[in-house]
């Protein structure tokens, strides 16, 4: 370890400066705390990855655009209107699921900078957003749903780093066996640095995982019919989510339910039957994908809402054996997926958009 700072020294000055500077960003990097909220001040680093985040989804929406052989400046004129409407939705959803946090001081809604964005919520708005332009434009929804949702995914994954630097969107706290050093747990200093799930980080991972399967397979596995990439996107995300909603403390919830594990759920269940319904003859061909894994795959949307609920009470799982739970739920979901979307022909998916 001492042939590093020997090395810096031995180099010029402007050498030394840089090796100095390295050293200092792979320190911060480690730590379990954010050095600070402050990219420069005032500008925090929430709000500089929400925009970073927005500007690479722009730019692969864009390329998309190309592809799709849509009127040119179609993405950027829709991103006027979609990413404030998108945080706008982020932002009421939050504050309607939490307002106990905001009744006794209404002004901070609008500090959105302090943290405070539901990824649903955006969702949402940006749907109703996107519909109506593509309405006005004469649009496929669906095929603007296809192009807009791998850049979305790699938003979030970048945008989930925000709730590092302020602190938020942990999860359970962790000792013992489980390793307790960042990025597998963060330390959560008004919690007394007790040491907690880094929930941000696996949903930040998650999410570069699903853009990147977006983007591999969009114009190969998902081209079949519009629409298909965008509701691989919402089943992916959304089956990541029903874990890691599990395993946070700061969840939004809905009586005693929480709200976006609910609606995870949801989603998962609407879009397996989706694509279960739309196969013509899929159980002569395929019995094993349509008898056991389609089921298996409801069965475990089930078990996870379940757990949710009851599970805390009968079972009494550590931390440990929870993610085991969810984890193999959530894969029997994709797989279950997997099993009613691939097995379809080619010409039978092209006869389907032909009735539609």
């Amino acid at each position: 370890m001492l042939t590093i700072p020997i090395f810096a020294f031995s180099l010029t000055h402007p050498g030394r400066k840089f090796i100095i500077f390295l050293l200092n960003i792979r320190s911060k990097s480690m730590s379990s705390v954010p050095y600070s909220r402050y990219l420069i001040y005032p500008v925090t680093w929430y709000s500089f990855l929400i925009v970073v985040g927005a500007s690479l989804a722009l730019f692969f929406s864009c390329r998309e655009e190309k592809y799709a052989r849509l009127p040119r400046d179609t993405v950027l004129d829709l991103a006027l209107w979609l990413i404030p409407g998108g945080i706008i939705g982020a932002r009421v959803y939050y504050v309607v699921f939490s307002f106990h946090q905001f009744q006794n001081d209404l002004f901070s809604v609008f500090r959105v900078w302090e943290g405070g964005l539901a990824i649903y919520g955006g969702i949402i708005a940006g749907l109703l957003v996107l519909f109506i332009f593509c309405r006005r434009r004469n649009i496929s929804f669906l095929l603007l749903c296809d192009i807009i949702v791998p850049g979305l995914a790699l938003a979030q994954a970048i945008g989930r780093w925000g709730n590092w630097f302020n602190m938020e969107a942990y999860g359970l706290p962790v000792s013992g066996s489980f390793p307790c050093f960042f990025p597998f747990a963060v330390q959560i200093p008004a919690d007394g640095y007790t040491w907690h799930l880094a929930t941000f980080f696996y949903e930040s991972v998650w999410d570069f995982f699903v853009f990147i399967f977006l983007l591999l397979t969009r114009h190969t596995l998902l081209n079949r019919r519009k629409g298909d990439v965008f509701f691989f996107y919402l089943f992916l995300y959304a089956a990541g989510r029903l874990i890691i909603e599990e395993l946070r403390t700061d969840s939004l919830y809905a009586s005693s339910v929480r709200i976006s594990q609910l609606f995870s759920a949801v989603l998962c269940t609407f879009i397996l039957f989706r694509y279960r319904l739309s196969s013509v003859k899929p159980v002569k061909k395929h019995p094993f994908s349509f008898i056991i894994l389609f089921p298996l795959a409801v069965i475990s949307v089930i078990v996870i809402i379940c757990y949710s609920l009851f599970g805390h009470s009968y079972f009494m799982l550590s931390v440990k054996h929870t993610v085991i739970l969810l984890s193999v739920c959530s894969v029997l979901m994709v797989f279950g997926l997997c099993s009613v979307y691939f097995p379809r022909d080619l010409q039978e998916v092209e006869n389907a958009d032909h009735c539609a």
